[in-house]
């Protein structure tokens, strides 16, 4: 009997001991998995979104550089605002058509021209970003990275993009020509005089170009494997495949 009841005593004692190797097990068990580096963390979508981006700058922003760049690509080609698109109509109907066409070429080599000296603006743009909502943004649609740079920087951009049109316009006769234009139109008779502000027109669309082509590149990344041509752009754009 008094076996019995010594061995009754050392049942909880060492259920006890048991219990608390478990815990100790559990613990370090819980401390290994916290310690294991997260695969696909926030640092890892922005830095891979901030890539599909520079892609779209540097192979895509590159092209609009060319003559021709903005000229006869249609998907981002400047076209006449409604005020002008009379006084191209009168010219032509006065027999001026080739300085109608000439007022046309021109504000789109000044595009061209200015992409140039602005695309290191785009660069520093995506470079300073911080994405805190980077996995909605890779979650989003085809052009979600692309919208989310056109809204956080936009005013930035303009206020940096602006004189380097104004110097463009210069550059190639643009202002020249166009004072040409207005001054011709101005003269006719009973017509409602016209004063563009070509420098504000000419910024808004050559920004507007360069984000549709940063769009087809980002688009491009999201639905093409083979334009995935980095690890990181695999691993991160995998996780939207899964979405």
């Amino acid at each position: 009997m008094k076996k019995i009841l010594i061995s009754l005593l050392f049942v909880p004692i060492f259920s006890f001991a048991q219990f608390g190797d478990l815990k100790k097990l559990a613990e370090s068990q819980i401390q290994k998995v916290t310690n294991v580096p997260k695969i696909n963390t926030l640092p890892d979508i922005s830095a891979g979104l901030k890539e599909a981006l520079n892609n779209g700058i540097t192979k895509q922003v590159s092209k609009l550089t060319a003559e021709d760049g903005f000229y006869k690509n249609e998907l981002v080609k400047i076209l006449l605002p409604a005020e002008l698109q009379k006084v191209d109509k009168a010219l032509r109907n006065l027999g001026m058509s080739n300085l109608a066409d000439q007022g046309l070429v021109v504000l789109n080599r000044a595009a061209e021209d200015a992409v140039k000296e602005a695309t290191p603006i785009f660069v520093d743009a995506v470079k300073n970003m911080t994405f805190t909502d980077a996995k909605s943004i890779l979650m989003g649609n085809e052009k979600a990275a692309t919208t989310y740079l056109e809204t956080a920087t936009s005013t930035a951009l303009y206020d940096k993009f602006s004189p380097v049109i104004s110097t463009s316009l210069n550059k190639v006769n643009a202002d020249k020509i166009w004072n040409q234009i207005i001054s011709k139109y101005n003269s006719i008779p009973m017509v409602k005089k016209v004063n563009p502000d070509l420098k504000d027109y000419v910024t808004k669309e050559t920004m507007k170009g360069v984000f549709t082509m940063i769009a087809i590149e980002e688009k491009d990344i999201r639905i093409n494997l083979k334009s995935r041509t980095s690890s990181l752009l695999q691993i991160v754009f995998s996780m939207q495949d899964k979405k």
